[in-house]
């Protein structure tokens, strides 16, 4: 592999790793509106995981309020303009909250002759309607803790330094939750996290919401051990 494809391929994978990471709910989808890549913050919107929401049309997911101004945009991406582009939307919220807000498209690609792409941002305004849901997902403390530093980037080792735990304490926390939720890798795991309304949405650094009380029986990393990886006993 060459130098330029190297570095291509490292900025690649950086560009995702923010992706996934940034607050703001961002998707990036086909000229027809089919989400092909989106990222945890956008699922959180509807009660979702990235995964779920791929091949999904995003127009189907965010409602927009004038039928007209789609065929607009429609009609100018097939005339190749690449101006920005706003659809006023709503959504149902997990909860049942009725949401609005707008959507902004920005064409995209690698290219002047390349297909293009839309770089789709959510900008939430306000919401109607408010149903009482069932109310979010219950971590411990420390679980919560856990999540919040990986949204945000954080390594296991990291984490186990700014908790105080070792590293395996972290791990085991992770296995317990990937279990629990039938996540497949970090990515999922964190995205999960904010569908269940454990993770707060739009908050930079990352949060959790109130945690419960830490399991009676367990020590500092939640194994019965003191956090060094040994068992609690002098």
């Amino acid at each position: 592999m060459d130098l330029g494809r190297t570095d291509g391929v490292v900025w690649r994978n950086r560009a995702l790793t923010l992706f996934d990471r940034v607050p703001i709910p961002v998707a990036v989808c086909d000229v027809y509106g089919t989400v092909m890549l989106a990222n945890p913050a956008m699922a959180a919107e509807c009660g979702t995981t990235p995964g779920q929401l791929r091949g999904r049309d995003v127009l189907s997911v965010f409602r927009p309020r004038e039928a007209g101004q789609v065929e607009r945009i429609a009609q100018a991406l097939r005339l190749r303009h690449r101006s920005r582009y706003e659809v006023a939307v709503s959504w149902t919220a997990p909860g049942g909250a009725e949401r609005f807000g707008e959507l902004t498209a920005d064409p995209v690609s690698d290219s002047v002759d390349a297909a293009q792409a839309l770089l789709v941002m959510l900008r939430v305004r306000g919401e109607r309607g408010v149903r009482r849901g069932p109310e979010p997902v219950r971590v411990t403390e420390t679980e919560g803790r856990v999540l919040a530093l990986l949204a945000g980037g954080a390594t296991t080792d990291r984490a186990a330094r700014e908790l105080g735990l070792s590293r395996d304490g972290v791990a085991y926390h992770l296995r317990r939750l990937s279990a629990r939720w039938s996540a497949a890798n970090r990515t999922e795991l964190i995205a999960r996290a904010y569908a269940l309304g454990v993770l707060v949405p739009g908050v930079w650094p990352p949060e959790a919401r109130g945690s419960g009380p830490e399991q009676p029986g367990t020590g500092r990393d939640g194994t019965g051990r003191d956090g060094t990886g040994r068992d609690g006993t002098p």
